[in-house]
């Protein structure tokens, strides 16, 4: 089966030196003038300046709402700083001095670099996040009857999404198709996403009493209308026609969907015989923009935030690490399904990662592979990247005092004396070494004994390679609500931190008995 990697993103990378933010800066009230492309190389010595990936990552968040799309373009802006493509199905040809990433399922990715001095059974230098993010998906069956005129879609949600937050929100509808080309008989995976608002899940009014409080019923309740057709009062359609009277297309995969949304999403990828439609991944997400706010523009505002923003984070980071001689691997993976156990073969509880160190690990090694396997997970360092609570000031009786993180300062380091965060003391004083190098501020954040921590990739990983790890993610206001809040420079501040791990964590490392 072939795939199409079809969606460019316009985040880009920025490079230079760091510069040590203490306290929240002041920002101007215009909006950013950093354009969306890359600083020019001449700029590599010039001051650190976080301000530089707000508008990449706002691109970033625009383009791509569904993991698939996220892929895609980080697939797409490795591609174009030269990092060559690999497969899971043939034999990897590895150089030293290499650049290399690969994707699993569409939906998870891993990009590594190799030092030009690496040797087996050298370190990794490894930050680790996941891309997936709270959305609902489309039912394999989503077509349902018409009901007083509002046609209806049927999804599931995913992990806590369909909370109380996702009413009355413009939602959009996008993810891939899998098309068979009629002359080749091959498979196909095109990319899709509707460039305006389908969806809606409207609220009741309080009027109505008991029926209008709480959390509403996930199945009954929560269904998206996606259109009006009063048919049946003409005589003209019968409910139980909707999604079946597609011409070619009886008893096929489409049958089974509501038919203008076929005919919309066949248009938009350019398929006319929609028999050959095999199937599809649909998301209904939150259509309003990633975009700036507050007096001084000074808040990022966005759905999918968790955590697409460690992500972005952690690739620029690579990207815009040094390319001096190295004898480490520096590596990125991006994984999906976290934010419901991360069981599945691209998730981080799977053999993603490992399968990967030690391919890399087999490619160069001489004697035995397990022993060089074994050594370079002890020589190797996990960043656990994902995003955690910042201070809310309507709650600030929730926080455990000097564990509460602001925007526009810096990473948060997690700490969970219950083992669901990896941080620990040798792993806090090495990544505060490079925090301390990177000229970066590094936060801290633990929840009360009255409250349990959520969990992150950090733990099954460490666990499965016996690396050394950190949790350590960037702050965000709102998490699991359909639309999330971070600071302005708090994307560029991530980068800025993980752009320094990847340029001193071989060099700290050395430093520590």
């Amino acid at each position: 089966m072939t795939r199409n990697i079809s969606i460019r993103s316009s985040s880009t990378p920025a490079s230079g030196t760091s510069t040590a933010v203490m306290t929240a800066p002041q920002l101007s009230s215009e909006s950013s003038s950093h354009s969306a492309e890359p600083p020019s190389a001449s700029l590599a010595a010039a001051p650190f300046d976080a301000d530089a990936y707000t508008k990449p990552f706002l691109s970033f968040m625009q383009a791509n709402p569904t993991v698939y799309h996220a892929v895609s373009a980080m697939g797409e802006k490795l591609l174009d700083a030269g990092y060559t493509p690999l497969t899971e199905r043939e034999l990897w040809k590895l150089e030293k001095g290499g650049k290399y990433f690969y994707t699993r399922n569409g939906s998870g990715l891993i990009a590594f670099s190799i030092g030009s001095s690496y040797a087996p059974g050298n370190g990794a230098a490894v930050i680790a996040s996941h891309i997936d993010a709270l959305t609902a998906k489309v039912k394999p069956v989503s077509t349902k009857p018409v009901d007083g005129g509002f046609v209806q879609l049927g999804v599931a949600q995913y992990a806590g999404a369909l909370n109380q937050t996702w009413f009355d929100r413009d939602l959009g509808i996008g993810g891939r198709v899998f098309v068979k080309d009629e002359k080749s008989g091959k498979i196909r995976e095109s990319l899709v996403k509707l460039n305006w608002p389908v969806a809606r899940i409207p609220t009741i009014a309080p009027h109505f009493g008991i029926p209008s409080e709480g959390q509403a019923n996930r199945e009954t309740r929560m269904v998206p209308i996606i259109g009006i057709d009063n048919g049946d009062l003409h005589g003209t359609v019968k409910a139980e026609e909707v999604g079946v009277n597609l011409q070619g297309a009886k008893g096929s995969f489409v049958s089974t969907q509501p038919k203008r949304l076929v005919e919309v999403i066949a248009g938009e990828i350019g398929v006319s015989d929609y028999s050959s439609i095999v199937s599809w991944e649909l998301e209904v997400f939150d259509f309003q923009g990633a975009q700036l706010g507050g007096l001084d523009k000074d808040f990022i505002f966005a759905g999918r935030i968790d955590d697409k923003l460690c992500s972005f984070a952690a690739v620029e980071g690579l990207l815009a690490s040094s390319p001096k001689d190295s004898g480490i691997l520096k590596v990125v993976g991006l994984f999906d399904d976290e934010e419901v156990g991360s069981l599945l073969r691209q998730g981080a509880n799977s053999n993603y990662l490992p399968s990967t160190i030690e391919r890399i690990v087999d490619s160069f090694a001489e004697k035995s592979t397990t022993a060089a396997l074994y050594q370079t997970y002890a020589n190797s360092f996990l960043v656990s990247a994902d995003v955690c609570h910042s201070y809310n000031p309507n709650y600030g009786d929730v926080y455990l005092k000097d564990h509460a993180p602001r925007l526009n300062v810096g990473v948060a380091v997690s700490f969970d004396s219950n083992a669901h965060m990896t941080t620990d003391g040798p792993s806090y004083s090495l990544f505060s070494e490079i925090a301390k190098r990177s000229d970066s501020v590094l936060q801290l954040f633990q929840i009360r004994n009255d409250s349990r921590s959520g969990g992150t990739v950090g733990p099954m990983l460490s666990s499965r390679t016996g690396m050394r790890a950190i949790d350590a993610g960037i702050p965000q206001l709102s998490m699991h609500s359909i639309r999330a809040t971070t600071g302005r420079l708090d994307p560029g501040l991530g980068v800025k931190l993980f752009k320094g791990f990847f340029d001193h964590f071989e060099e700290v490392d050395k430093e520590f008995a």
